[in-house]
Formats: structure tokens, C-alpha cells, sequence
């Protein structure tokens, strides 16, 4: 890949906001002292796992909602947003990154959540893909240790040179997840066509998550776990 080409992977988007203020901060005190590219890439994707804890609820249709700049700003957002963020961050720190979608099975969930979901199929689940050390290397920033630990699952690690995806099976060897439709690599975050999925896979559950105030029903830390 050129030079040229890969200048698309480190410019700032609607939703990838790599110049965003907030975000170059972040980037900036998460990173320093880092030397090499890996290090910083490793530091921002723990601190975008951790600090911002995964929340299925937060699902929100306007644009706003899927930017970097705004899961920065939340205290818990859900993969597609964490995933923008780290991908932006990645940019700012001048490493080429850009979004990847699967879509899975997720065999440990809430019944509440199921309920309103009417599958256990998570369409279009996001990592984000950086280019470190001459490779694309997949990190998924996803699950916050806490909700690991609530879940029994094996918090997911990144080296910068290996994958980080999802585990098929928690500590209790029991199925976890399952990745069942790739739909690629983008530049950019396709939003008109993750919408139209979302609302055609999820009608009850869009049609509720879209009433904000009806989050303060929904607590998925406190749910009871199903499989």
C-alpha cells in the first residue's frame, strides 16, 4: 500500500475526530513517555477498554452518538462507539487505523437484553484494525474488566502484534462468542448502513433505547446472566 493510500487511515472523519481537542489530550497523557508506535497503541486500548465501561443500552440512531469525541465524553457507550474512539485515538497518535464489523453470537448475555433484542445475534459488532510493524492487527476494545469479571470471561489482551477478538468460551469453558458474518474494513464509519440494520434486525429494542430516559430501567452489570 502507498503512502498516498494510507494517508486515508490518519484523516479525521465525521465520526473518526482525530483532531478533536478532547481526543488529542487524551492521547497526548495517555501516550507520554510511550517511544514506538505498539506501546502507544497498547496504552490507548487499554485506556479506551477500561475507562469507559461497556453498556449494550446505549444505543442511540443520531450521528452525534457514534463520534469518538462523544464516547470520550461517556462514562459507558457500547462496541461501535468504543471502537470509533480508538480508532480515532490511534490516528492522533499518527498511527494508520480503521474500523472492522462481524457479526456474532453471543452465548452469555442478560435475559433482558435477549428480550428486547428477539435474537442473540449482535449485528455488526466493531474492532478497530491498526496498521502496526507493516501488518493490520485487529484490537477490540469492547468489555471493560469489571463486566469481564461479571461475566466470567478472560479480559482480552493486546500485544500490538496478535489479534485481540473475542474469546469462543468463558473461564467456565462454556460458549462465549461466536463470529458468524465478516462485513469488512472501512475508512470511515458506514452509518446509514448500520442504522438501517439495527433498526430492521432490533425494531422493539431501537424503538426503546431511543427514549433516553428509558435507560434508567435497564442496568446490565445487575442482570441477571443467561446461556
Amino acid at each position: 500500500m502507498t503512502t498516498e493510500d494510507m494517508s486515508r487511515f490518519l484523516e479525521p472523519t465525521r465520526f473518526i475526530n482525530s483532531d478533536s481537542i478532547p481526543i488529542l489530550e487524551f492521547v497526548s497523557k495517555t501516550t507520554d513517555g510511550a517511544s514506538t508506535d505498539i506501546e502507544k497503541a497498547i496504552r490507548l486500548y487499554y485506556a479506551v477498554r477500561d475507562i469507559i465501561r461497556y453498556d449494550p443500552y446505549k444505543v442511540y440512531l443520531d450521528e452525534e452518538s457514534f463520534t469518538a469525541r462523544y464516547a470520550l465524553g461517556a462514562e459507558s457507550s457500547y462496541c461501535i462507539p468504543k471502537a470509533v474512539l480508538l480508532t480515532a485515538c490511534a490516528r492522533a497518535a499518527g498511527i494508520p487505523a480503521q474500523l472492522g464489523f462481524s457479526d456474532v453470537r453471543n452465548h452469555l448475555s442478560t435475559q433482558k437484553l435477549l428480550e428486547l433484542l428477539e435474537t442473540d445475534v449482535f449485528i455488526w459488532h466493531a474492532y478497530s484494525v491498526l496498521y502496526l510493524n507493516g501488518k493490520w492487527v485487529k484490537a477490540t476494545p469492547a468489555f471493560n474488566i469489571e463486566m469481564c469479571e461479571r461475566f466470567e470471561v478472560t479480559p482480552l489482551e493486546f500485544n500490538g502484534i496478535n489479534d485481540s477478538l473475542m474469546h469462543p468460551y468463558n473461564k467456565n469453558n462454556e460458549k462465549h462468542m461466536e463470529y458468524l458474518t465478516d462485513h469488512g474494513f472501512f475508512s470511515d464509519l458506514p452509518y446509514q448502513d448500520i442504522i438501517e440494520a439495527l433498526q430492521k434486525t432490533y425494531p422493539k429494542f431501537c424503538s426503546r433505547m431511543q427514549q433516553r430516559s428509558s435507560g434508567n430501567d435497564y442496568d446490565f452489570m445487575n442482570e441477571k446472566i443467561t446461556n
